[in-house]
């Protein structure tokens, strides 16, 4: 079979950063204001008050230290707790192809391609801007990029999914370099006033050259890849263009990102440490011949304890399995491959692992050897 390589890789992500202290103070404004608001209701025991929130509880449940975010002024403000934001518009690009170009032409760079030598842009995320035009071809004829492209979406695994329809597309001839792209722009859809979710995610984007050729310096062979998929519940958003014509009544802030946090953490980290290890058991790979775990930037404790069960120790370095969310919190699909492009210094011959797990229950493992 062709050898096909991950040739380079860039990010974006903006510049405004929340800290935690800072999201807390916002958050428990809000709760106070809430609480006050209501009050006769919480007496009567008719409504529940709203709990503070800590960072102490914060970074006890994720790791998450700050996060960068596109409009800080306006998620911290309690009258507002989202990001603004633009309409989508046929006179001016997309925020998503703005983000993804910045990225992608600093994968370009990264990967010594240019514009004429891809042949396909693949653009994956959780979080679709528009139904269409597809974003990916916006960004294709933003880059002057011949060939096709096309949008993808499944859930927080749509960066590793996209990867590996790239390899695929490779594989099979259609294409011999490609460019996957994907913007992960969270916050407009968190629901800020929710005390278990308004600290989770930031904004960022990623981009990946796959290729058949070697045509950078720091290229990563793909050696394997597994996907799998099992309907969950657990992680859901039922925001979508039905919402315009539902004749059943559904508060706004019920269509927006929610999670079972405790039922994600128990049922996805065994499920992700079993696909991983039986991934490798059956291309032969010890544990302990994986350098790197470059794994879904969700939440530092699902990353520790998967490592930990992979390689049966909990006793490992940090720099085995790097947790780049402590910085930008939760960039949903595009966290695996930040923390690759983040960490990516392994030497010649050494085996790294990405993987990505997320709503569906998606999860996609690839296995990659520095070249």
């Amino acid at each position: 079979m062709q050898d096909i390589y991950i040739a380079g890789t860039g990010i974006w992500y903006p510049e405004d950063i929340i800290t935690n202290d800072e999201i807390v103070s916002s958050f428990n404004s809000y709760v106070d204001k809430f609480n006050d608001k209501n009050q006769e209701m919480i007496k009567a025991g008719t409504l529940e008050p709203l709990a503070h929130s800590s960072t102490e509880f914060i970074e006890k449940a994720s790791g998450i230290k700050t996060r960068h975010v596109i409009d800080k002024k306006n998620i911290l403000d309690i009258e507002k707790m989202m990001p603004s934001v633009q309409h989508e518009d046929a006179s001016k690009l997309s925020i998503h192809a703005i983000v993804g170009i910045e990225a992608a032409r600093k994968a370009m760079i990264s990967a010594n391609v240019e514009a004429t030598d891809i042949d396909a842009v693949i653009l994956g995320t959780s979080h679709a801007a528009r139904n269409y035009p597809s974003v990916a071809i916006e960004i294709q004829n933003e880059l002057g990029i011949d060939g096709y492209a096309y949008d993808m979406l499944v859930g927080c695994s749509s960066t590793t999914f996209a990867i590996n329809n790239a390899f695929s597309d490779i594989s099979s001839g259609l294409a011999d370099t490609i460019l996957v792209i994907n913007p992960e722009i969270s916050t407009p859809f968190v629901n800020y006033t929710k005390r278990d979710i308004h600290f989770i995610f930031g904004d960022g984007c990623v981009a990946t050259i796959i290729s058949k050729n070697k045509t950078s310096d720091n290229c990563y062979k793909i050696i394997d890849r597994k996907l799998i998929t099992k309907f969950s519940n657990n992680i859901r958003s039922d925001w979508s263009y039905f919402v315009r014509a539902a004749e059943d009544e559904k508060a706004f802030d019920d269509l927006l990102f929610y999670q079972n946090g405790n039922s994600v953490f128990k049922e996805v980290c065994p499920m992700v440490a079993e696909f991983i290890s039986s991934q490798l058991h059956r291309k032969n790979i010890q544990p302990n011949e994986i350098s790197k775990f470059w794994l879904h930037q969700a939440n530092s404790r699902m990353i520790n304890l998967i490592v930990s069960k992979v390689i049966g120790s909990d006793d490992f370095d940090s720099s085995l399995a790097p947790l780049p969310i402590e910085k930008f919190g939760n960039l949903a699909s595009a966290g695996s491959m930040f923390a690759f492009n983040l960490y990516n210094d392994l030497k010649p011959g050494e085996k790294g692992l990405i993987c990505s797990f997320g709503a569906g229950y998606s999860v996609c493992s690839i296995v990659v050897q520095k070249a």
